[in-house]
C-alpha cells in the first residue's frame, strides 16, 4: 500500500509515500500539519499523477536543508512547495497542499534509514482508505495538471507528461 523509495543522493534518508482517498477529517489534518503536530506534507493528489513527482520534491528538500538553503520553515513545507514549478509559496500551498474539504490525500514522509515512521499511527489519524500509492493517477486531474504546468501539446509529443512536469519543478530556481 505504501512506497518506501531510498534517495539515492542520499542514501541515510527514505521517503515513504501514503495514498488514502474518501478522506473525512482533511481540515483536521491540516490544522495539526499547521501547528507542527503532523510529521508529514499532506498533499492534494490531483495535481500529481506520479508518486516519481513527490520523490523528486522530498529529495530537492532534503537537498536544500542540508545545504540550509530552504525557502520555508519545515521540511514537509518545502516538499510541497517543491512541487510547484513556481516561486510563490503561497500559490504552491493553494495548488499542492490539502484543503479542508478535499476528499484525498497523499502523505509524503521523510526519514532516517533507522528511524521507520510510524506507518499504524499515520493510518489511524487518517480518516480514509488507503490505497496503493502507484493508483495515484486515478485521482489526478492530468487537465489541471497540463494547464499550470503550461504543458503544450507539442510537447507531449516529444516526451511524457511526467518529464514535462519534472523538468519544470527542477528549473524554477533557474528561471
Amino acid at each position: 500500500m505504501h512506497l518506501t523509495q531510498e534517495l539515492e543522493l542520499f542514501p541515510d534518508h527514505k521517503v515513504t509515500q501514503m495514498l488514502f482517498k474518501d478522506v473525512k477529517n482533511a481540515a483536521e489534518l491540516k490544522q495539526s500539519a499547521v501547528e507542527g503536530k503532523f510529521n508529514g506534507a499532506l498533499i492534494s493528489p490531483t495535481m500529481v499523477f506520479s508518486p516519481f513527482q513527490a520523490l523528486v520534491a522530498a529529495n530537492k528538500a532534503v537537498h536544500l536543508q542540508k545545504i540550509g538553503k530552504m525557502k520555508t520553515r519545515s521540511l514537509f513545507s518545502e516538499i510541497i512547495f517543491n512541487l510547484s514549478p513556481t516561486n510563490n509559496i503561497s500559490e504552491a500551498f493553494k495548488r499542492f497542499g490539502i484543503s479542508d474539504g478535499d476528499s484525498s490525500v497523499l502523505v509524503v514522509l521523510v526519514h532516517n534509514q533507522d528511524d521507520a515512521p510510524p506507518l499504524s499511527e499515520i493510518v489511524n489519524r487518517v480518516a480514509g482508505q488507503q490505497i496503493p500509492v502507484h493508483d495515484i493517477s486515478s485521482l489526478s486531474d492530468t487537465t489541471k495538471v497540463k494547464k499550470f504546468f503550461k504543458i503544450t501539446p507539442q510537447e507531449e509529443k516529444i516526451g511524457t507528461l511526467l518529464d514535462a512536469v519534472v523538468c519544470r519543478m527542477a528549473i524554477k530556481d533557474v528561471l
